[in-house]
């Protein structure tokens, strides 16, 4: 059974549903943490839904703030429950987005997920094993969680825009190149940015990338395709 995610929604700036854009928190944060930047985005997307859903849990070393799954390294958890997370999370995360489309009348590939952090690994994690390819993904600061098992497990191939502060210390900058090389190997197109001077955050030059690599996925006028690509 799933569980069902709280989350804050932001209404299209014309009034018009055309897209939606689901931001992905990081560990011990919480949705409000990202719906901000739905502001920066709005008027250069204006038919857009914004939603950023809370993690179904709290966070075991932030009560204030929420997790998709416990870290080992963080909170003392242990591999095997960090493995039964991510699986919980991914089941319930994808309930989420299946009642986003419903609820929203849109169809996947108008759907586009934007993932910070711990949502980074999400996203990389559950979109692939969707049946219907979403518009894109646009991943700041994550990584790839099981790598070896994407080939087997991907069912559909949206787009990737991977961006990492090369002074990130939370999660390392070598994560990028890591999951590109294998979503790359998995078949997936991969463009990547990295920020320079940044560390575990997300700089105005990546949100700019990450906004034109939006509109060229979304097929919005004056989107182009993020450079980089690894």
């Amino acid at each position: 059974m799933t569980r069902a995610l709280d989350a804050g929604r932001r209404a299209p700036a014309s009034g018009t549903t055309r897209q939606v854009v689901v931001f992905l928190h990081g560990y011990g944060a919480d949705g409000n943490d990202l719906l901000g930047l739905a502001e920066p985005l709005e008027p250069h997307m204006p038919d857009t839904v914004f939603l950023a859903p809370n993690a179904p849990e709290r966070c075991t070393v932030n009560p204030m703030g929420y997790q998709w799954f416990p870290i080992p390294w963080l909170d003392g958890s242990s591999e095997e429950a960090a493995a039964s997370g991510l699986l919980s999370a991914a089941g319930d995360l994808n309930a989420f987005l299946d009642g986003v489309l419903e609820e929203e009348g849109i169809t996947p590939d108008r759907l586009f997920l934007v993932g910070f952090s711990q949502g980074t690994m999400m996203a990389l994690h559950v979109a692939p094993r969707r049946a219907a390819p979403v518009a894109g993904i646009a991943g700041f600061s994550g990584r790839l969680l099981e790598p070896e098992f994407l080939e087997d497990e991907v069912r559909s191939r949206p787009p990737v825009l991977l961006l990492h502060g090369d002074q990130d210390d939370v999660v390392p900058p070598q994560s990028l190149p890591e999951a590109a090389n294998a979503l790359t190997a998995a078949g997936f197109e991969v463009f990547a940015h990295v920020m320079k001077g940044t560390a575990h955050g997300i700089a105005p030059d990546g949100l700019s990338v990450a906004l034109a690599f939006m509109r060229d996925r979304l097929g919005l006028e004056g989107g182009r395709t993020a450079p980089g690509a690894p």
